[in-house]
């Protein structure tokens, strides 16, 4: 992901209001490490469910406010992100408002994701072996892919209308 200024991180919100744009706490963004996240993502400190995400989409930026349901899920759950099966984090449903008038008459849209936003560590640890000769890099790589590809999906779901 390439590197994004403050300023620009807030405008990139779509399902939000003028009032919460402006209050978003956002996380500290010289600690970064752009070149080895897909999305960057952040829970907020005043108000512990509600996280934000941000993601590149038509080599823009867009943000998006994103819910933890009050329920838990029965069972331990997979990060639809990141599809990690090893479950090192916990896993909970967040919801987003879609954007514009969809957004304002009170559709949404639920993903189960890594509860801090974990996804980009997951996806880049090294996986087990599955067999003599498995290409371990490759499947990093695919790993890296995939969430990438996962988290634009979500996006543009949260930007559609339909």
């Amino acid at each position: 992901m390439r590197v994004i200024d403050a300023a620009r991180i807030r405008a990139s919100f779509i399902n939000v209001s003028v009032r919460e744009r402006k209050s978003l706490v956002l996380p500290d963004l010289s600690a970064v490490a752009w070149d080895r996240i897909d999305y960057l993502g952040w829970r907020d400190p005043k108000l512990p469910r509600v996280g934000y995400v941000v993601v590149i989409v038509d080599d823009e930026p867009v943000g998006i406010m994103l819910t933890q349901t009050e329920a838990s899920p029965r069972s331990r759950t997979q990060c639809v992100w990141c599809a990690d099966v090893q479950l090192p984090n916990d896993v909970v449903l967040f919801s987003a408002k879609r954007a514009g008038a969809a957004g304002r008459r009170g559709d949404t849209v639920g993903t189960y994701a890594c509860a801090a936003f974990e996804c980009n560590a997951n996806v880049r640890r090294k996986p087990r072996t599955a067999y003599i000769g498995f290409d371990v890099e490759a499947a990093r790589q695919a790993r890296i892919a995939a969430l990438g590809a996962n988290v634009e999906r979500f996006a543009r779901d949260v930007v559609s209308t339909a």
